[in-house]
């Protein structure tokens, strides 16, 4: 009777463990889908978008509501990220020092060449964008922070899998895929082999209308101290403006505040000549 009584409690901590595990994941969803809503969400849409009861959604909102993690407008029944979530968000801002040393170059470029600068990482096999400058034209590149983008076809992507070993980098693109999003989306690995080599010589590369039919993208990589590559900065502008004729005068502008972001923070660009790698 008593291992009976025993069995049965284990089993009880075991669903209470695994039904507290599945309302984290719910409430980290939740926040995600929050933080990709500009203007917030309705509960029926929140709840539809997790698959969840309305019910199971508000209480879920309402608990995270009490950490400030999300914020709710009365008048209009919208949901949104709170301040909590901000703050967490925030702290990752500063563990990477180098986005904050790069932003007063980054408005320098904006201020040179009238496009919008951006500052990507490489996250879980696609770029994230963790910084940006508008540019002051009406019609501009704006992206949200935290919005991801594809490696092969960006230019912050092509740029950092560049610094890569190459190998490496073309597995990385095998397994992500070389989708197709325009005319000029570069899809062959062997085209696209041929392109990282020309980016590595020239210390800068080139979006072509690769991601957006209309827009070019020219960025340059950022090092750290142990001369790796720890982010990219970009312009990026309609393709009206960003013509063939000022790209060497454009890139040449990114690749200067790209040494300087990685002098700023006291890291170094690797060697030009590089020795050819096993195998190729």
């Amino acid at each position: 009777m008593a291992d009976g009584t025993k069995t049965k409690k284990t089993k009880s901590a075991a669903a209470a463990g695994t039904s507290q595990v599945q309302s984290l994941s719910r409430a980290l969803l939740l926040l995600e889908r929050l933080a990709a809503s500009d203007m917030g969400m309705s509960l029926t849409d929140v709840a539809g978008s997790l698959g969840l009861a309305p019910s199971t959604a508000h209480r879920l909102l309402n608990s995270l509501r009490s950490h400030d993690f999300v914020d709710v407008d009365d008048t209009q029944g919208l949901w949104s990220i709170g301040v909590n979530a901000f703050s967490i968000g925030n702290a990752y801002l500063k563990k990477r020092d180098f986005i904050a040393q790069a932003r007063p170059f980054m408005k320098r470029l904006v201020a040179e060449t009238g496009e919008t600068s951006n500052l990507g990482i490489v996250e879980q096999n696609s770029v994230v964008y963790v910084g940006q400058v508008e540019s002051p034209q009406t019609m501009r590149m704006v992206v949200s922070l935290g919005s991801r983008a594809p490696l092969h076809a960006s230019g912050v992507g092509k740029a950092l899998l560049s610094a890569m070993p190459r190998k490496d980098a073309l597995e990385i693109i095998r397994k992500t895929g070389m989708a197709a999003f325009t005319a000029h989306t570069l899809i062959h690995p062997s085209q696209f082999e041929l392109e990282l080599g020309k980016i590595s010589q020239q210390g800068y590369s080139l979006d072509d209308e690769e991601q957006f039919e209309g827009l070019r993208c020219i960025a340059a990589n950022i090092y750290n101290e142990y001369g790796e590559a720890v982010a990219a900065i970009s312009i990026s502008g309609p393709a009206v403006r960003v013509k063939w004729e000022r790209i060497p005068m454009l890139s040449a502008l990114v690749m200067d505040a790209a040494r300087e972001v990685t002098k700023a923070i006291g890291g170094r660009a690797p060697k030009a000549s590089r020795k050819p790698e096993a195998g190729s």
